[in-house]
């Protein structure tokens, strides 16, 4: 079997380039000429037979991403499909699934054949799980292990934390907030505890023979992701950074699709920075990002201080934005805090995906227009992003007032701006 990116360099079109292309309303040959440049990825387990396939790439829209998954504190099985549920209809591109503790495929199993959107993971999580006991005493055949039997499953992509090596860690511990990522974590202490390198680095050819045989997508895993605005754009990130370019070039000369992590936290004037560094060191692969959150201070509305950063980072180049809930830094989220986490991330990819005047992208916001305008209320919750938030709000905010009403509570009609242009405008046309 030929993986995506082997297909397009053939110049072989197949279906799920046909149907990213009808997505996207583009060219198949666009689609192709991509995906053959690594510039794009096409996450598409031929496993998953639910998944109606969707491109990644800086020449497509912008996409989202949302992670769901149990922890050992909290949450069940049925919750966890539930929060499927609602990111899938609050728009998810992506959806990756970071449970830990017992009987995850399982729960995985149930979940990619409930989930259309590609569906990724994060295997050591699984791995250390299974093993038990402290983070550092987890086995590497395990984790090899589990790898193949993901991608046995359907998993379309994994982030692997490939890149954080030995020699990196101590430059990590001298920040402010250390190390923040859980599969980075995980492998610092296995590293310093064995005293041995990293086996997702050493032992890299292994992963790339089954993520090729499954065609599973590869997300390189930014373990040394920044916590904190004091520790963006240090030492660690980039050394980190630079072993990631490193396993991009292998990963495309096996010909397996692969994207990068990036950060995290990162103060607005470094986000520009940021993604044209990882654009250039990693070949042009695309960038995934998490936020980043632009400050530290607000814990409950997170979600908001990284769709700043996140609309920022998909201007200057970022292809798939992960989103944050109100809940990140406090706990599990919610399916309420998972609806509004994407609400959140599909303005910030939308706005960005304007801004780069994206072909199309702007058509939404003046349909918009023509119905405010118009006061066609209706028209404007149809089209409205979360339609039923809207229309809840312009009855509470409205009670009085039937949605043929040619004006809004907020001015009423005598001051209604929009009303007094209308017939400003008559007159001039009369």
């Amino acid at each position: 079997m030929k993986t995506q990116l082997e297909l397009a360099r053939a110049g072989t079109v197949s279906a799920a380039m046909q149907s990213a292309a009808s997505a996207e309303r583009v060219p198949v040959s666009q689609v192709v000429a991509e995906l053959a440049a690594g510039r794009a990825v096409l996450p598409a387990n031929p496993a998953h037979t639910a998944l109606a396939p969707g491109i990644v790439g800086r020449a497509f829209r912008t996409k989202v991403n949302a992670n769901i998954g149990r922890s050992t504190e909290r949450s069940d099985d049925e919750t966890e499909l539930a929060k499927l549920k609602v990111a899938l209809a609050a728009g998810a591109d992506c959806v990756m699934d970071l449970s830990v503790g017992p009987n995850l495929a399982s729960l995985r199993k149930a979940m990619l054949a409930q989930c259309a959107a590609p569906f990724g993971t994060v295997p050591i999580y699984e791995a250390v799980s299974r093993t038990g006991g402290a983070v550092e005493a987890f086995d590497p055949e395990v984790l090899f292990s589990v790898i193949a039997e993901q991608a046995e499953q359907g998993v379309d992509f994994m982030t692997l934390h490939g890149g954080i090596l030995k020699a990196h860690v101590p430059l990590a511990l001298k920040r402010l907030a250390g190390i923040v990522s859980r599969g980075g974590a995980i492998l610092a202490a296995w590293m310093m505890e064995h005293r041995q390198e990293n086996p997702l680095y050493t032992r890299f050819d292994e992963v790339l023979a089954v993520c090729q045989a499954h065609d599973v997508t590869i997300s390189l895993g930014d373990g040394l992701r920044p916590g904190c605005q004091a520790d963006a754009s240090d030492e660690a990130q980039f050394a980190e950074l630079d072993t990631l370019g490193e396993l991009v070039a292998r990963c495309r000369a096996r010909g397996v699709q692969v994207m990068v992590e990036g950060p995290g936290h990162v103060p607005f004037g470094q986000i520009q920075m940021n993604v044209e560094r990882a654009t250039r060191v990693c070949a042009g692969a695309p960038f995934y990002v998490l936020g980043p959150v632009v400050t530290d201070v607000a814990p409950g509305y997170d979600h908001i201080t990284s769709c700043i950063g996140a609309t920022a980072a998909a201007y200057y180049g970022a292809a798939l934005l992960c989103y944050v809930t109100p809940a990140e830094h406090l706990g599990l989220p919610t399916e309420k805090e998972v609806h509004e986490g994407l609400m959140a991330y599909r303005i910030a990819a939308h706005a960005a995906d304007v801004a780069r005047n994206l072909p199309g992208a702007r058509d939404w916001d003046d349909a918009m227009t023509r119905a405010r305008i118009k006061f066609d209320w209706d028209g404007q919750f149809k089209l409205a992003l979360d339609g039923d938030h809207a229309r809840k709000r312009f009855r509470q905010t409205s009670p009085t007032f039937a949605e043929a009403l040619d004006h809004c509570s907020m001015c009423g009609a005598e001051f209604c701006a929009m009303r007094t242009s209308q017939k400003l405008a008559q007159k001039l046309s009369g």
